[in-house]
């Protein structure tokens, strides 16, 4: 059978006919579609999948962990900057092992499209030791997220699958499976010792896991998805990784008789890149989309007499994603005739949508910042972080999910008045409860605005962890009742929301107003499925 699919999708329908029991995310661009086409398949054919968006990657890593503890196979999904939040989870993970598959989705975002910074996420596959793979087009994200379930059973450790902005958001034919693979029934672990991490258990299987690198190289070796080819003129060689890989293709003349290494699993195929050599190389192009992983390591596994180029080389570009053009003037090439468009082109910066509440939430923020001498507004991250460009610019430091409190605590410590921390439902329930902890433990003297919209507004409008209860949770974490405030932004309360600012900015404790409106697009279609 086949499809078109997004990068994305051929991983979920990768994952679906691999037998999958579950899939536990926190949504992120560009990792969002493979949960959302998970769900959109079980709302039409119910297969028994447990797809519920998790409320941050770390509690979506762990519940992964758990359901593979049980024998059954579990698949997390993440962009790059979660990999940071799940890290503890993931890293003991590879200590522990794994029952059934589990299969963890980093999705890197090279030139940072939509994120605050540049990572890769082979480094954390690399840090925990177990294997990774890297698919090169959407056939292969297809294949090899089923190739990452069998690998994972069979060799009893987590799988990290890494791709990027371009795969996973571009589509291409691909042919699928008949008959999806049944999920594995229940089964609990033969040695429980291996998921108790207490120092003498997890010294010994961290001995397990050293000892099992050899092993993990030796499927790199034998991988189908690493493959060699010697040239004709081998002293000048190509070592390729994932999508890179088509855009050397794109400008490769097989008359240039090169080898070429494709890596799509690692550790790195050591059996290779040694033929490499020995094949006769002397100067190896590393062409790899993200940081020079590879090029880096190259330096320690081949001879001193071979040169390695690449990004670090200034060969290829030190940032951002790859293009076949930049590829093509790696390989010595003449630049091709293009027409430039950028001046044809008016610039449109993001923006917040007409009718957002946010828009009130900053337009009536601004007026009351405006009456003290030094207010420092710290945001998260969100479509709201929008309000630190025109006409607001109402922003002064926006960090990482659930920094806003934390920093607007630390700046309170300092003697910073006022200090406002604008975050919204989504991330204070990722991560900004534990700030809001912290401050009502020392009674900092902030101000906490949650703009809820009722939704994960930035990445289309997916289900908010704390819906209906933000207050109740504020409570919880013990801030007194009278100074927890609801607002709702809308133009006609704008004096109640200037109000009801300034009577908790001169409050001196710890405060949470909520600014409580429907996202915009979601009450869209909310009401267009109403009319139905």
């Amino acid at each position: 059978m086949k499809h078109v699919l997004l990068g994305d999708e051929a991983i979920a329908l990768g994952a679906i006919d691999a037998g999958l029991s579950g899939v536990y995310a926190y949504p992120g661009t560009p990792s969002t579609e493979i949960t959302e086409f998970i769900q959109l398949h079980e709302s039409k054919t119910p297969t028994g999948i447990f797809c519920r968006w998790a409320s941050n990657e770390k509690t979506a890593m762990e519940a992964a962990l758990g359901m593979a503890y049980m024998g059954k196979r579990a698949l997390v999904c993440m962009k790059h900057v979660g990999m940071n939040v799940c890290a503890d989870a993931f890293m003991n993970a590879a200590i522990t092992g794994v029952n059934g598959g589990l299969v963890v989705v980093a999705a890197d975002d090279p030139s940072m499209h939509s994120s605050q910074n540049e990572q890769d996420s082979r480094f954390y596959a690399k840090f925990a030791m177990i294997p990774c793979v890297e698919p090169s087009n959407q056939q292969e994200a297809y294949t090899m997220t089923q190739y990452a379930f069998d690998l994972s059973e069979r060799l009893k450790t987590p799988v990290l699958l890494r791709v990027t902005t371009r795969m996973a958001h571009s589509r291409a034919v691909v042919e699928t499976n008949d008959t999806p693979r049944p999920q594995n029934g229940m089964s609990l672990p033969q040695n429980v010792q291996h998921f108790i991490l207490l120092p003498a258990f997890a010294k010994r299987n961290y001995a397990e896991l050293v000892d099992h690198q050899t092993l993990f190289t030796d499927e790199s070796n034998t991988s189908p998805y690493n493959a060699y080819t010697k040239g004709t003129a081998p002293e000048r060689a190509i070592i390729t990784t994932g999508i890179a890989y088509n855009y050397l293709m794109e400008n490769y003349s097989p008359e240039e008789g090169r080898s070429i290494l494709k890596i799509t699993q690692y550790p790195l195929p050591l059996a290779h890149i040694r033929q490499l050599v020995a094949d006769g190389a002397r100067e190896i192009l590393v062409i790899e989309e993200g940081q020079p992983v590879v090029e880096e390591l190259l330096h320690g596994l081949v001879p001193s007499t071979v040169t390695v180029k690449g990004r670090l080389t200034g060969d290829l570009p030190r940032m951002g994603e790859l293009t076949p053009d930049s590829v093509r003037a790696a390989l010595g090439l003449a630049a091709l005739e293009t027409k430039q468009s950028d001046d044809l082109v008016v610039a449109r910066p993001p923006a917040l949508c007409q009718g957002c509440g946010h828009r009130d939430v900053y337009a009536a923020l601004n007026e009351v910042a405006r009456e003290y001498p030094s207010p420092r507004i710290f945001g998260d991250i969100g479509c709201y972080t929008l309000g630190a460009l025109s006409p607001f610019h109402a922003l002064h430091a926006t960090v990482e999910m659930g920094a806003s409190i934390t920093m607007a605590k630390g700046a309170a410590d300092a003697g910073q008045h006022p200090a406002i921390a604008v975050i919204g439902d989504s991330t204070f329930t990722h991560s900004g409860m534990t700030g809001l902890l912290d401050c009502v433990n020392t009674n900092a003297n902030v101000v906490v605005l949650i703009s809820d919209n009722l939704t994960t507004g930035m990445t289309g409008g997916q289900d908010s962890a704390g819906t209906g209860r933000i207050e109740q949770i504020c409570y919880g974490l013990g801030v007194a009742q009278e100074h927890v405030r609801v607002v709702v932004p809308l133009p006609k309360n704008m004096e109640e929301i200037k109000q009801v600012l300034r009577e908790e900015i001169d409050y001196n404790g710890t405060s949470v107003v909520i600014a409580r409106r429907e996202c915009i697009q979601t009450l869209k279609r909310h009401l267009k499925a109403n009319k139905k």
